[in-house]
């Protein structure tokens, strides 16, 4: 089989010594992907704004203080920007070392989801509550230890030089330990989280250049796993109305369709340039639920018409943009599996999270990256981040 498209062979030779230590000239800030350091940064500050809107009269979730989700979404960013640091100083080839203690430690926390100590928040028994108001979702985490863990596997004998391909006995052992935790969240039951893994699994596989065979394989298996949970009645019934709701947008308008109605009805007022921040009928009247989370894309749509929220998809596609460049230019398939991972992660999230609100994909409770209120993704799309950064700064450099 032939080296992935645009990689030759070389790329993935062992480099021959250590890093040289870095000039003030070729330093790690001259090493950063600035465009997608500046783009995360401002998506994070215009999901302030746009969570600020939808919560500050809504005093049954604000304890009545209209600035306690915009203040507490500034802290998870700026929680999140230390863990980037965190992360690109450690670097990714370092955290390849501890990637088998971080596996078991994911496993810990969705298995502690599944006891006493997990609480449900909107239907999915998915979060642990740590006291003083904050929560973790562990299943946020266990995104960035799949492509962590695969790409250690697949890159393993490549990056060492002893083959050109990973062969099928690694790549069935990587899907064996990305299919572990994955079962479990689908236990909680958390089905958007596992939708976004099966497509980061689907992303390295294709990064890594293993054979087709596997990709064809895992998208049937997919199929397949889909009819057999759904003839066993695995979903709760909440996520089947859903899908119903889905289907024929017409379905129940007062219940399980209300949603998604309420949020085209929205996006749809906006126009070209908005009705003005704060100053959306639909999301001053609270029309819309669970508008500073899952459907935070509507405040954008209504208050900053259709320039405004398409700005918010040009951000997204610069960072996008940036990472398959890091992912193609990176001297190692460990680097590339760990960008291609992310890639993957990055665009499903935030077409599944955009599309459900214009009514093209179902609703499945993800969060836009960088932009919805939330604690552990936003803490675990910055972790990626770092490690784009990572890869970046400790390729050689040409220029």
């Amino acid at each position: 089989m032939s080296a992935p498209h645009g990689f030759s062979v070389s790329r993935y030779a062992p480099e021959r010594g250590t890093l040289a230590k870095l000039t003030a000239r070729d330093s790690v800030l001259r090493r950063l992907d600035w465009p997608i350091l500046l783009s995360a940064l401002a998506l994070s500050f215009i999901g302030a704004l746009l969570v600020w809107s939808a919560t500050r009269g809504r005093t049954e979730l604000n304890q009545g203080d209209p600035y306690y989700f915009l203040f507490r979404h500034l802290l998870n960013t700026g929680i999140g920007v230390a863990l980037m640091v965190g992360t690109i100083w450690l670097g990714h080839r370092t955290l390849r070392g501890a990637v088998p203690v971080l596996y078991g430690l994911s496993i810990v926390l969705i298995l502690a989801v599944l006891t006493p100590l997990g609480a449900t928040i909107n239907g999915a028994h998915a979060w642990i509550v740590v006291g003083g108001g904050f929560s973790l979702q562990p299943s946020e985490f266990v995104k960035i230890t799949i492509i962590l863990v695969m790409a250690m596997l697949l890159a393993s004998k490549v990056d060492a030089g002893d083959q050109l391909h990973p062969d099928h006995g690694t790549v069935a052992k990587a899907l064996v330990l990305a299919a572990l935790p994955m079962g479990i969240v689908m236990l909680m039951p958390d089905l958007g989280s596992v939708m976004v893994m099966i497509v980061i699994v689907l992303g390295v596989l294709l990064a890594s250049g293993a054979s087709n065979r596997w990709v064809l394989g895992l998208i049937g298996a997919g199929i397949g796993g889909a009819v057999l949970v759904t003839a066993l009645g695995m979903l709760d019934e909440y996520q089947i109305n859903r899908f119903a709701a889905f289907a024929n947008p017409d379905l129940d308008p007062a219940g399980v369709g209300y949603n998604t109605n309420q949020a085209r009805i929205a996006i749809g007022s906006g126009g070209l340039l908005g009705s003005g921040l704060f100053k959306g009928s639909q999301t001053t009247g609270q029309f819309v639920p669970e508008q500073q989370t899952d459907f935070v894309f509507t405040v954008a749509g209504e208050e900053l018409g259709f320039l405004g929220a398409g700005f918010i998809l040009f951000l997204l596609g610069v960072i996008l943009w940036r990472a398959c460049r890091i992912a193609r230019e990176t001297t190692e398939l460990y680097g590339t599996i760990v960008a291609a991972g992310i890639i993957a992660w990055f665009a499903f999230q935030s077409f599944e999270n955009i599309g459900m609100t214009l009514g093209i994909m179902p609703v499945a409770g993800l969060p836009l990256p960088f932009v919805s209120y939330g604690g552990s993704s936003m803490f675990a799309v910055w972790v990626a981040i770092g490690l784009l950064q990572s890869i970046r700064a400790q390729r050689p450099m040409t220029a």
